[in-house]
């Protein structure tokens, strides 16, 4: 069965494995997730499901969403995702029932996918990891891009080209995470590794 659950990122710790080894692990609040509303081939075309998590601004809020939330009778003002990775979503949940940490099991390999930090504007080497040039005395070419530009033909810059900008703070997705452990009590799971996003970044973990 294919799932998956919104959730935010409480930071990363280390803990002790039953082996003895010491395992740094991402901490990550998922759930409970209520249902908005199941999707269904008949209906709709696509098995699909609509989850809700946390609160957000009223005014953040539109009045269709609103009316959508109230019908599944959930407070307006909910972080809303529909799992279109999951097209094939089964579940016996219907509108109003919560989906919780249960769903997923230690030893999985999951998807997460958040909004990575940003980093603000960044050179090509930091940004790309470009080389650069000779650190020594009297170069003049250090952390620069170089040559950007071709020949009479085509004559221009070509589309897609690395240069200098923005880095970070775009959506980002880690494959293969595996769940370290599983907090039922705090609706917690614990993830190895890192994840994409700063502390208190909403999150959503499914298995593709």
């Amino acid at each position: 069965m294919q799932k998956g659950l919104l959730g935010k990122k409480i930071g990363m710790l280390s803990v002790w494995s039953d082996a003895g080894e010491q395992v740094a692990v991402t901490a990550v609040q998922a759930g409970p997730c209520p249902v908005l509303q199941v999707k269904t081939k008949e209906k709709d075309g696509y098995s699909s499901v609509q989850i809700g998590f946390g609160d957000i601004a009223e005014k953040l809020v539109s009045k269709a969403q609103k009316g959508h939330q109230k019908t599944a009778k959930e407070k307006a003002g909910k972080y809303v995702r529909e799992a279109i990775e999951l097209r094939d979503f089964t579940t016996d949940k219907q509108a109003g029932d919560a989906l919780t940490v249960d769903l997923f099991a230690a030893g999985e390999k999951l998807y997460v996918s958040g909004i990575s930090k940003g980093k603000g504007f960044a050179g090509v080497v930091k940004r790309y990891n470009f080389g650069g040039g000779r650190m020594t005395h009297g170069s003049k070419f250090h952390r620069a891009p170089g040559s950007i530009g071709n020949r009479k033909i085509p004559g221009e810059v070509q589309k897609g080209k690395r240069m200098p900008g923005h880095k970070g703070a775009k959506l980002a997705t880690v494959k293969n995470v595996e769940v370290f452990r599983i907090l039922p009590e705090q609706n917690v799971v614990l993830l190895k590794g890192a994840v994409p996003g700063h502390q208190g970044t909403t999150l959503f973990l499914y298995k593709n």
